[in-house]
């Protein structure tokens, strides 16, 4: 057993001892009332794991409980305490934090079932870590001054861009920043209605992925691999594209399409509107998109709400060679056409 395993051990291993009840199952597992999948913090969850990693080298038996929270047999789950074991004992320097913890279990299982290491997570009470889906980064300037946080999404579908000014994202919750604030249902419905699927069970399987879907999320398919993400509704900052019956709205959604579809993107995001989107600037492969939008002459730029120089500059730019909406004499704003709309109802 490794020293840092060991030390982890002992720190809990008295106290742990003589409140859990421990014992071994009958069926081959390690009975453990701990309760690591209701673990209040992440710290817990890193002493239950270094706890019953140290009882399967006694042992050879994987915690009771576990089953319900993973696909694999026990026979798999063996395995992977195997494989942890070796790599607790050979990090340099060991991991001590739940997120040094969460990245040595990703690593080490990396070639086992997406499912099974979300469920081993989620049964220690640990942090999603890093995505082994290769997510392409746009390269974006540094984050601007006034954003609140950056989102590197996962390719984008045609049928989320709403219009010229609207594209709903998905985040991966392995994402670190993500990994901190997945409910911990959404969690457990993910590694459930993998286990439901695998059973061919598609009744139970849908009605889980109706509950992830309310709660904000979804599972998407990427390069084959089931992935859990956060849904994020963007509005591009600065700009506003004319409604889809106005002359050029339908242009200015499919220069968006072609912009933005099937590719990662890297967001900043500066506020929330009163729809709850959130209002942010959107790189894509080293391109502001609002720029390529603003040249083209598609949409306006929304002064009212936003005063860089460089938008407006843009905007006057295409507007000198009239080209796109700037080809009429007179285009209508789309806040006023929006705003007429209203007083007519």
């Amino acid at each position: 057993m490794g020293n840092a395993l060991r030390f982890l051990y002992g720190e809990c291993c008295s106290s742990s001892t003589t409140t859990t009840g421990a014992g071994t199952g009958g069926d081959g597992s390690w009975t453990n009332q701990h309760a690591h999948h209701s673990a209040s913090a992440s710290g817990a969850g890193v002493t239950a794991l270094a706890r019953d990693i140290h009882q399967f080298e006694l042992t050879s038996r994987v915690p009771e409980g576990l089953s319900k929270h993973v696909v694999s047999s026990k026979k798999a789950q063996c395995n992977w305490y195997t494989k942890l074991s070796e790599a607790w004992a050979q990090s340099k320097p060991p991991p001590k934090s739940p997120e040094e913890v969460s990245t040595l279990v990703v690593n080490t299982l990396k070639r086992h079932k997406k499912a099974d290491v979300e469920g081993l997570l989620s049964f220690y009470g640990l942090p999603l870590s890093q995505s082994t889906v290769e997510v392409t980064t746009s390269q974006a300037p540094p984050v601007a001054n006034g954003a609140k946080y950056e989102l590197s999404t996962l390719p984008v579908d045609e049928k989320a861009v709403a219009d010229g000014d609207t594209v709903t994202v998905y985040v991966s919750t392995l994402n670190p920043r993500e990994a901190a604030c997945v409910p911990q249902d959404v969690q457990v419905a993910a590694v459930e209605r993998a286990k439901a699927r695998a059973q061919r069970n598609y009744t139970k399987a849908d009605a889980l992925h109706k509950q992830i879907i309310d709660a904000g999320y979804r599972m998407l398919n990427i390069h084959n691999e089931e992935v859990l993400a956060r849904k994020y509704r963007i509005r591009l900052r600065g700009i506003d594209a004319p409604e889809s019956s106005m002359p050029y709205g339908k242009e200015a959604k499919e220069e968006l399409i072609r912009l933005v579809v099937g590719k990662s993107l890297k967001v900043l995001i500066f506020d929330e509107d009163r729809y709850g989107r959130c209002v942010g600037d959107i790189y894509c492969n080293g391109v502001f998109v609002q720029e390529r939008m603003l040249k083209k002459g598609l949409v306006w730029h929304y002064g009212a709400y936003d005063k860089r120089p460089e938008l407006e500059k843009w905007e006057k730019d295409a507007r000198d060679k009239r080209i796109g909406l700037w080809s009429s004499s007179n285009p209508e704003k789309p806040w006023e056409w929006r705003k007429n709309r209203r007083e007519q109802r």
